[in-house]
């Protein structure tokens, strides 16, 4: 019997119109009067999940949601981090010379804001803010607090842009940052540590949760860690083909109701036998 469900968001728990669907919340709700914790998995900041963790009602004392692709896990009640893996200043100063040096814009977070190092903001930082309703700032980095935790720093740009701005980061980089290209438009670089995986297994041993009691749902690539960790790893119909091919169970489409598809055939079925 699975304790602990790990849904991503985008892809996956919300359809093309951007809502969860009347079936899903169903599901969600059934599976947790089992006893079953449902968390957030996303790379999203909290303030940009809080409409979804109130609508499925994942906001009591014991809820908790991972945000920023692992950096943090966080309780939903009181949004306290309960685990934390943050970039620092110096890293902040590092990565804003890497953007300069490969010609990318960039935009770092807070646990509040987001904030554009540059005067010129580009289009996607500004969706990236309001995708989360989140406020942008423009602050140099010499202004930044030495002080600030940074969940994680962006590159963003046009997506054949992107690519030759990957393509151009020099290894020594790549091996010193979680890198992820969450959209075709966003790489997000995050401490070495961190991943969706990790902060799954971290949540799951805080919970006194065995491994094999996890089951983890997603679509993206940044979701790999977490469907390669779980005891059962479910993979959306629309997911890439890496997470197909690591995924224990394929459901269908976010446009199909997949995660209660998957909920009612791995816990909700059995459940009723």
């Amino acid at each position: 019997m699975y304790k602990l469900i790990a849904i991503d968001i985008d892809g996956t728990l919300l359809n093309n119109q951007q809502q969860i669907t009347k079936e899903v919340n169903e599901a969600i709700q059934a599976v947790k009067e089992k006893d079953v914790k449902v968390v957030l998995c996303t790379g999203r900041p909290i303030f940009g999940i809080n409409p979804h963790i109130e609508e499925l009602q994942l906001n009591n004392e014991a809820d908790y949601a991972i945000t920023f692709n692992g950096a943090f896990v966080q309780n939903t009640h009181n949004e306290e981090i309960v685990l934390q893996n943050n970039l620092t200043y110096q890293d902040l100063n590092d990565l804003y010379q890497l953007s300069k040096k490969v010609d990318s814009p960039m935009h770092y977070f807070d646990l509040k804001s987001l904030y554009n190092p540059n005067k010129t903001i580009n289009l996607y930082t500004i969706y990236e803010a309001s995708a989360n309703q989140i406020p942008i700032h423009y602050r140099p980095i010499h202004e930044t607090p030495e002080d600030i935790v940074i969940p994680k720093v962006m590159f963003v740009d046009e997506p054949n842009r992107l690519d030759q701005i990957i393509e151009t980061i020099p290894k020594s980089f790549k091996e010193k940052y979680m890198m992820i290209k969450s959209t075709p438009f966003y790489l997000e670089i995050l401490h070495p540590s961190v991943s969706k995986g990790v902060a799954v297994k971290q949540l799951a041993e805080k919970l006194s949760i065995k491994r094999e009691e996890v089951m983890c749902i997603g679509d993206g690539d940044n979701d790999l860690s977490m469907i390669e960790y779980a005891g059962c790893g479910v993979a959306m119909d629309n997911a890439t083909s890496a997470i197909k091919e690591a995924a224990d169970f394929q459901t269908s489409s976010k446009d199909e109701n997949g995660v209660a598809h998957a909920i009612q055939e791995l816990i909700l079925s059995k459940v009723e036998q």
